[in-house]
């Protein structure tokens, strides 16, 4: 199997599937109404914050993957629009569903030469250190979700 393929099934694993943590996003946000998504805890971001946040740093990637320049700004990266209903919560849900599908395609295509290149600027280090953070990103606010999560049910 190509090196592509293997990310590409690493990013699906965290959203879709099953890894070595056996648990992925989609699966653990279904059980997340909206009220929930929107709830604050302590001074941690809402689960709806960091669903938004994860999926606005995928699409800086996506952008170069398909041959453009890298627009995202971290000042813009908790940019949310408000979580009004549960209609909102699950559009923003299928919209980072669609995205981390259609990230890991970009990546799935990719040659594997590809990764070892320079990422928009030599300083940026490879396709490969952005790609494999990107994933680790995920997994570390992927994480939060859990914790705040279960923090909001222990209220309950």
């Amino acid at each position: 199997m190509s090196l592509s393929k293997q990310i590409a099934n690493y990013v699906r694993d965290i959203y879709f599937g099953k890894n070595w943590t056996n648990s992925n996003i989609k699966e653990k946000l279904e059980d997340v109404d909206w009220m929930q998504a929107i709830t604050k805890v302590n001074s941690y971001n809402t689960t709806a914050m960091l669903v938004f946040y994860t999926s606005y740093y995928l699409i800086g990637i996506m952008n170069i993957l398909k041959g453009g320049t890298l627009d995202i700004r971290d000042r813009f990266s908790y940019e949310l629009s408000p979580i009004k209903s549960a209609e909102d919560w699950q559009e923003l849900k299928n919209k980072s569903f669609d995205e981390a599908e259609e990230y890991a395609r970009l990546i799935e295509e990719m040659p594997d030469d590809k990764f070892w290149e320079n990422f928009v600027k030599e300083e940026y280090g490879s396709y490969y250190r952005n790609i494999h953070g990107s994933i680790e990103h995920l997994y570390y606010h992927f994480g939060q979700i859990i914790l705040i999560e279960k923090s909001i049910l222990e209220e309950i």
